[in-house]
């Protein structure tokens, strides 16, 4: 009897890899609805802006590749980083900041390195990670929530915010944004924890739109999981070290270091957990080898967050635990059938 002989991976169900992509988008719905509610119009014509420029350079990119671009453009796999940058993004970041953005992680991160799936760093966050370094000004400038803008429940009006991204609206945003929650407690001085949270009017009463978009993240998640899109090991890694750490200082130091649900659910700790650690090209692919990738990520997220620069280290941490994801890969093999045990480590 002859036999097909062919590699692994073996597809266990129908799909392609445009399937997942439009089922990742599906599940950021949820958060990008609750941004769009709490901070205003910004973050929505911010993804429709980057996923137009990420379309377009990829379709170039492609095109002076020599490559089909109509079989490449269809994995969607541009338009999923264009919404995870928009996502990440302040609101009120001018146009010419997604269009950096957009440009290195397209360019660059991506199609530099071979396109979708030879890219050994995370695109969305190789772009963050450069305009926080190289934009600090306009990448910290922050919508308020719409319940600490002073006018009752109201948000910045479309018109308005068009005006403040694509056009001269510095004095709109001046008077629209603010500092993120990670910002103030990074920098509360010689206050302590507790005296923070007294001081603060957006701690005291405008903490709740962060949980909320956290909250929102979460189902999407918990939808991807749902749908067999990632494996529990990583975002369950991430979370659990990250609260683990922080528990950990905070019960040493109380009035020094912030509760852990402080840092579960305010800044971007729930869209890296489900959206940018669970990334299958720049992750390690071995269940062990996704424990201890989540693990790390949460771990530098404390780390970076509590003594670094930058207040919200999710697209730092990312990428350092991109550059050891085939370390980690090459240690953690599982045991191929036929074999008394893995084969781990160099030869």
């Amino acid at each position: 009897m002859s036999l097909i002989r062919i590699t692994s991976p073996h597809a266990h169900r129908p799909g392609n890899t445009g399937n997942v992509m439009l089922t990742v988008l599906l599940a950021t719905l949820p958060g990008l609805a609750a941004m769009t509610f709490f901070f205003g119009w910004g973050t929505l014509i911010q993804v429709i802006w980057g996923i137009l420029l990420a379309v377009s350079l990829e379709a170039l990119a492609i095109k002076l590749r020599g490559r089909p671009v109509s079989f490449y453009l269809t994995d969607y796999s541009a338009v999923v980083t264009a919404v995870l940058l928009g996502l990440a993004l302040p609101p009120f970041a001018p146009w010419w900041v997604m269009t950096v953005g957009i440009m290195v992680a397209i360019i660059i991160a991506k199609q530099m390195y071979g396109g979708m799936g030879s890219n050994p760093f995370n695109p969305a966050m190789v772009a963050y990670a450069l305009l926080l370094v190289s934009f600090p000004i306009q990448m910290t400038s922050w919508a308020a929530p719409f319940v600490m803008t002073g006018d009752g429940w109201a948000v910045l009006p479309l018109s308005e915010t068009l005006s403040a991204i694509f056009g001269t609206g510095g004095a709109i945003v001046d008077g629209h944004t603010m500092a993120t929650p990670l910002d103030i407690m990074r920098h509360r001085g010689g206050f302590t924890t507790e005296e923070m949270w007294l001081e603060s009017a957006l701690l005291a009463n405008g903490i709740g739109a962060w949980h909320a978009v956290s909250a929102a993240y979460v189902m999407g998640g918990v939808f991807l999981l749902y749908r067999k899109i990632f494996t529990w090991h990583a975002p369950v890694a991430m979370l659990g070290s990250l609260t683990l750490i922080s528990t950990l200082f905070f019960l040493i130091m109380p009035d020094q270091f912030p509760d852990p649900f402080f840092h579960l659910t305010v800044g971007a700790t729930m869209l890296g957990a489900f959206f940018i650690a669970t990334d299958p090209v720049t992750s390690a692919t071995s269940n062990k080898g996704k424990l201890w990738f989540g693990a790390g990520i949460g771990l530098l997220v404390f780390i970076i967050r509590t003594w670094g620069n930058y207040p919200d280290a999710i697209a730092f941490a990312v990428l350092l635990m991109n550059l050891c994801a085939p370390f980690i890969d090459q240690y953690t093999q599982p045991r191929s059938y036929g074999h008394t045990k893995p084969n781990r480590g160099a030869k």
